[in-house]
């Protein structure tokens, strides 16, 4: 439509400025057809020229490092140019920034409602181990699914973190319950007692965590396969919670149990041993191994 426009007028003639003759453009100009940018565009008072990029299934982050490399390599840009990385390359970068401090914040949040929940360090970070045993099911999913690491995946993985203390923390709930009514009851505090509450504790959380396994998922695999507008975002959400699920039940159910036990066993053992111990603290004013004989007037 342009160089139709350019050869009309070419072949035109304008009126001159008294409006009696008419000038042809073509003794006045040269024209022709040339390739270029559709808008000149300026940024910071300096003309930009884009290049848009299609980067189909592969990582953002990933393909620029390989871009930069080969840029770097292969061309050497002039005095007074620039090259810069934009577009969803620059958003991500800015989140991933972010999200650099909103991770440690999170975590350190969590294990500090943790700790004023249990009063306990011990049970604290055994819930707080148990997150990236949780974390490992959402990574082989997002493989299998063939997904980058992005924004949306981060926020599912910590969506997920939540999930799993909370799953161990009332497994950790379940176990304490069950081991205090043993001791209650008067039977002895010893490790056939303490693994029979275990046995208890994690038998009762059976069924509750497979509920709450299959109502997550349930909810989720809509998310997964559905399509439209924002579809491509929420997949990546879903999919890393979707995968820790499954690692989750594994680990509540048999790695939580077994680390609160061998803690429990430990504490059982060091108490058996002061309890045994002959050398202990003297009351004050006696002396071990005298007798006091009564003085005659």
């Amino acid at each position: 439509m342009t160089a139709g426009m350019s050869s009309a007028q070419g072949d035109a003639a304008s009126p001159t400025r008294a409006g009696v003759s008419q000038v042809p453009l073509g003794q006045v100009a040269t024209i022709r057809q040339t390739a270029g940018p559709m808008v000149v565009r300026t940024e910071d008072a300096q003309p930009t020229a884009w290049v848009y990029v299609d980067v189909g299934g592969r990582d953002i982050g990933g393909y620029v490092a390989e871009a930069k490399r080969m840029v770097a390599r292969t061309m050497t840009l002039p005095p007074g140019y620039t090259l810069a990385w934009s577009g969803q390359y620059e958003y991500m970068e800015r989140a991933k920034a972010k999200m650099q401090v909103v991770v440690p914040a999170t975590l350190a949040l969590v294990f500090l409602l943790l700790y004023f929940n249990f009063k306990n360090v011990g049970e604290t970070l055994i819930v707080m181990l148990s997150i990236p045993f949780t974390l490992v099911g959402g990574v082989w999913f997002l493989w299998a699914l063939d997904y980058d690491w992005s924004v949306a995946v981060t926020i599912g993985f910590l969506a997920l973190a939540g999930v799993a203390a909370e799953t161990a923390v009332i497994m950790l709930v379940y176990l304490d319950s069950a081991w205090k009514e043993r001791r209650a009851s008067g039977r002895p505090a010893g490790v056939p007692e303490l693994y029979a509450a275990v046995i208890e504790g994690a038998v009762e959380r059976v069924r509750p965590k497979m509920m709450t396994v299959a109502s997550t998922m349930i909810g989720l695999l809509p998310i997964l396969w559905g399509t439209g507008t924002g579809a491509s975002v929420m997949k990546r959400i879903a999919a890393p919670m979707i995968g820790g699920m499954v690692s989750s039940t594994i680990l509540t159910l048999l790695v939580v149990p077994a680390i609160w036990s061998l803690v429990q066993e430990r504490g059982l053992r060091t108490a058996a041993r002061k309890a045994d111990d002959p050398s202990g603290p003297h009351v004050p004013g006696t002396l071990a191994g005298s007798t006091a004989s009564p003085s005659r007037a």
